[in-house]
């Protein structure tokens, strides 16, 4: 049976949410905060965390704990050398919502945000405070909402794109075919994947819409099969993720001839979230991209030695922004926060690898490539330690 369950507000996928954006879009491009706020650099810096926390959904507030919790871990590890004044605002999973706490955080003296989590309620703050100088780090991965004062933390189609086509290409299998749902978040996979193909010498020999259900993944499996023979296509890039359309497409391909053993297969979603991802048949060989696990590692078991869980997928973003928040503290500037001064080529160094932050408000994080191998990941490009190494 085919259920469609993908993470909430994870991309924009409804036509509110789609009208929300082009209205705010309509109001006028968000300036970025060239020279950041004035703040007393003789205290503690001010910094607004935006929470999920209020939208009345149980894993909103979870998520909210553990990004306020992240962000306190981060906040001692730095107390030695930087004083943050960390102030948590609960903006729920309303944009209006959003939009109002930014204000209220902005009249409060932030020097910057961080957070929210969901696209259209990013968008929302950084329209709120575009015009007072701050920029808002959103724990996002809709490149999308990006620009402006609004700078996404999230790891981003865009990241793994670059890094699996750039690696096809090295690998002698650049002949790509993109299978991609049609919606937003499908769209914006196989845009992603098309542009990562340019200066890489991959080529993109075809793509494959599907309608984002059942009957239409079924109905187009054998247009998939009859691209990938007709074209040659080296390499076969799925957009799905494991709460969509994913496990069918894994299911049917191989019946229809286009197995592992056929065709590589490469997707831009972690296929080791949910674990059982990994025990499909047709997966094994197939190529994503996934953090620095050592680093990653090493913050799961600190996070869950002081709190006594696991973390949240994402909750390390907020570790993140409160670490590009020291260290910009740190580096002496007198704009610590301007956008100038956010996108440093040097980047920063998270707790799950290297990432910088782009002038367009996108990322690039160091990642690593790995490969399914008998229902078990294994990394088979490691994850640069810093920029300019390969892939990046």
């Amino acid at each position: 049976m085919f259920a469609l369950s993908l993470p909430r507000r994870k991309f924009l996928k409804t036509a509110a949410t789609a009208a929300a954006i082009a209205l705010l879009a309509a109001c006028g491009p968000m300036p970025a905060g060239q020279s950041g706020p004035a703040f007393d650099s003789s205290k503690p810096v001010p910094v607004a965390l935006l929470l999920p926390s209020g939208s009345g959904n149980s894993g909103d507030e979870a998520l909210a704990t553990a990004l306020k919790q992240s962000a306190q871990m981060a906040i001692a590890d730095v107390s030695g050398s930087v004083k943050i004044d960390l102030r948590v605002y609960n903006s729920g999973a309303d944009p209006a919502l959003a939009a109002q706490m930014a204000t209220r955080a902005a009249d409060e003296g932030a020097a910057i945000i961080l957070g929210p989590v969901f696209g259209d309620s990013a968008l929302a703050a950084g329209q709120a405070v575009a015009g007072r100088g701050i920029n808002v780090l959103a724990f996002s991965n809709n490149s999308d909402v990006a620009g402006g004062n609004v700078f996404i933390l999230g790891q981003t189609a865009q990241n793994s794109a670059r890094r699996l086509v750039g690696y096809a290409a090295r690998q002698g299998k650049g002949a790509i075919l993109i299978a991609h749902e049609k919606t937003p978040q499908g769209d914006l996979g196989k845009r992603a994947i098309v542009a990562a193909a340019s200066g890489t010498g991959a080529n993109i020999v075809g793509t494959v819409p599907y309608d984002f259900n059942g009957p239409g993944v079924t109905t187009a499996i054998p247009t998939i099969v009859a691209a990938a023979k007709s074209t040659g296509a080296s390499t076969l890039m799925l957009t799905a993720d494991s709460a969509g359309a994913l496990p069918l497409l894994a299911q049917l391909l191989p019946e229809q001839g286009l197995g592992p053993t056929a065709i590589q297969y490469a997707g831009l979603t972690r296929w080791d979230i949910p674990q059982a991802t990994l025990s499909l048949p047709a997966l094994q060989g197939g190529w994503f991209t996934l953090p620095d696990p050592g680093l990653s590692a090493q913050f799961q078991s600190r996070y869950a030695a002081a709190y006594g869980q696991s973390p949240h997928p994402i909750a390390g973003l907020a570790y993140d922004g409160i670490a590009a928040v020291a260290a910009l503290v740190k580096s002496g500037r007198s704009n610590p926060f301007s956008s100038s001064s956010l996108t440093q080529a040097a980047g920063f160094a998270g707790v799950n690898g290297v990432f910088r932050l782009l002038p367009d408000g996108t990322n690039q994080r160091g990642l690593a490539i790995a490969q399914i191998q008998n229902g078990q990941p294994v990394v088979i490009d490691p994850a640069p330690r810093s920029f300019g190494g390969l892939g990046l």
